[in-house]
């Protein structure tokens, strides 16, 4: 066979991946803005597929409450249905059964009001098929969820079909083929995708835990997950045990092998995952990142779940797995808490190069927070700099440029309700634990002081991110309150009643679509894609005294950006190093190189050469 030119296979690689570094971030993640997308509470565009109790069910764990029915998407979040009035529970318990029905049909109908957003990268909760809401409770890795496309009848009789441990006989069910869609019009709209997954645990409804309860030691998966005891057919009792994610039994650990060092949740060890187990994730991240062999049609990358409770022989090789399929593809870890609600993990030993080119990084979100809003734990300028600058300074450059910049999440309160309270940062953040914790329309200052650290949060070193409606001005405390259907600008939604749990009579607030966040949010979405000094800029501070606060981003190709804030209650002066500007977020001039700031007020000013 002849052999082809070299220069023909180069001309065969994606311009975007040429010279780049298996080591390093793919370049494109530094200049993304995210989206996390919440699917089920996005937006319904196809009622034909709503669940039914059956999806959602799981036997002697879940199971559905008799008169089980469909939530309409805009009645009072705290209101209980007539089926959840019967269970006589906690308004917590009752919620993880709501589904509103949102599905991949609204995810492609809103797909331009994204696009118009400024959105460039979406990042989706997992969608694997699964009978929660939250969907880290697989039945199948390798499908995405019935009730997510639009046939979950036939979907569900071409998955019953298959041997889902032998890839050959996968096929693509109407949901995956919805996705696969998904995709093709993001990536038409330059947006970038990244899918949830994860590697630690599955679902009691994964197909091989079922075999596993059924076959018991005889099971070819007996070895997949961390079992304590097989169940002895000789006695009446069942004594199979299994060791669930955090002791959460719906979620059985798939299990850990070659652990040579102490292995505690918070800190990174050294381990593997069953080879037959990790085989099968590889073929998993393979059929999404090249459906049908064609790498232009698939994600670009994963978020993994849980990052810390897995090994990191693990990540490194499966960061060579998908390096090897995508080299351009983007990994980002969920390296949250050391010690709760203290002490933030390092990435330092998950950023290095060979593992993830990212974490989910609310590491300078809480900093932030303690800054702009008004809590019981404030901090003034120089503190606010030093902790950003530890936390910057823990990774490369390249990586920091990266990170996915979380403030708000399906795991974390809403913005503007984090700044309604004045509680430690993801401590009691949500009524059940702390009765006190206000829920409802946050008050004026609130708003306001959010606006400023949205300021800053889009004129950050890494890339910004936004959650599920953020933009839309809607309030949540912690889960279950921040996952709420979004209050979408065409609908009505009944009042909400902000004494929910509070021992006193019910007072109500108005609830929707808010065009004043929703605008502050544009605006600072366009600054943020339309300078590029905001992404390979230098970040130098020039105020740090009390609760004032300036910085440059400075690269030497594009007009310098300066950026202050006055968190003061009276009006200061602030020293700039140039004499005119235009203010980015009026388009009004500004000059002079001493600028007069009112208080709890931000600029955002570009210098006119």
């Amino acid at each position: 066979m002849m052999r082809k030119p070299i220069y023909l296979f180069l001309l065969m690689v994606p311009l975007a991946i040429q010279g780049q570094s298996v080591s390093e971030p793919p370049q494109w993640a530094k200049s993304v803005v995210w989206y996390e997308l919440f699917v089920e509470r996005f937006y319904n565009g196809d009622k034909s597929n709503d669940p039914t109790p059956s999806d959602i069910n799981v036997p002697n764990q879940s199971e559905v409450p008799e008169g089980w029915s469909v939530t309409p998407w805009t009645t009072d979040w705290y209101a209980m249905e007539p089926w959840a009035k019967k269970m006589n529970k906690h308004f917590n318990e009752v919620v993880t059964f709501r589904r509103y029905g949102g599905d991949l049909e609204g995810v492609l109908q809103k797909l331009d009001y994204l696009k118009q957003l400024g959105i460039t990268a979406l990042y989706f909760r997992p969608l694997n098929d699964a009978p929660s809401l939250h969907k880290y409770d697989a039945r199948s890795y390798h499908h995405i969820d019935a009730n997510f496309g639009p046939d979950p009848v036939g979907d569900r009789k071409i998955i019953a079909s298959e041997n889902p441990n032998d890839p050959t006989t996968w096929q693509w069910t109407s949901a995956d083929k919805l996705f696969l869609k998904v995709i093709d019009e993001a990536h038409k709209r330059n947006m970038k995708v990244v899918l949830d997954y994860s590697w630690n645990h599955t679902g009691i409804m994964f197909w091989a835990f079922q075999d596993i309860l059924k076959n018991q030691e005889k099971s070819a998966y007996k070895d997949w997950y961390m079992i304590k005891l097989f169940d002895d057919p000789t006695t009446p009792s069942n004594e199979f045990a299994y060791d669930g994610w955090i002791g959460i039994q719906s979620l059985p650990e798939i299990k850990k092998v070659d652990v040579t060092t102490l292995r505690r949740v918070g800190h990174p060890y050294e381990g593997d995952i069953l080879p037959a187990a990790k085989k099968h994730m590889y073929d998993v991240s393979r059929r999404w990142l090249a459906p049908n062999g064609n790498t232009k049609q698939g994600v670009d990358g994963y978020r993994l779940d849980v990052a810390d409770h897995v090994g990191l022989k693990f990540w490194r090789e499966f960061r060579k797995e998908v390096r090897s399929i995508k080299p351009d593809a983007y990994l980002v870890g969920e390296i949250w808490w050391q010690k709760w609600p203290e002490e933030f993990m390092n990435p330092a030993p998950y950023t290095g190069g060979d593992v993830f080119d990212a974490v989910m990084f609310y590491h300078v979100y809480r900093p932030a927070r303690y800054f702009f809003a008004k809590t019981d734990f404030e901090i003034d300028a120089k503190q606010f700099k030093d902790s950003l600058v530890f936390q910057w300074n823990r990774v490369s450059p390249a990586t920091r440029d990266a990170m996915m910049n979380v403030s708000s999440s399906a795991d974390a309160p809403r913005l503007l309700t984090d700044f309604f309270n004045r509680s430690k940062y993801k401590k009691a953040t949500k009524p059940g634990d702390d009765p006190s914790f206000k829920t409802g329309k946050p008050d004026r200052e609130s708003y306001d002081r959010l606006k400023l650290y949205l300021i800053h949060a889009f004129t950050n070193y890494g890339a910004p991110h936004v959650y599920n409606g953020e933009e839309l001005g809607m309030w949540g405390s912690d889960d279950p309150d921040d996952r709420k259907p979004l209050w979408w600008k065409e609908y009505t939604f009944e009042p909400e009643n902000r004494n929910n749990f509070q021992p006193t009579s019910a007072a109500y607030d108005p609830v929707g679509f808010n065009a004043e966040m929703f605008e502050h949010y544009k605006k600072l979405i366009a600054i943020r894609n339309s300078k590029p000094v905001l992404v390979d800029g230098k970040f130098e501070f020039l105020t740090t005294q009390g609760k004032m606060l300036s910085y440059v981003r400075r690269d030497g190709k594009h007009k310098d950006i300066v950026v202050l804030f006055n968190l003061e209650e009276s009006e200061k002066d602030f020293q700039v190093p140039h004499a005119q500007y235009v203010d980015l977020m009026t388009n009004k001039k500004v000059k002079g190189s001493t600028i007069k700031m009112k208080p709890y007020s931000g600029l955002v000013l570009e210098v006119v050469k």
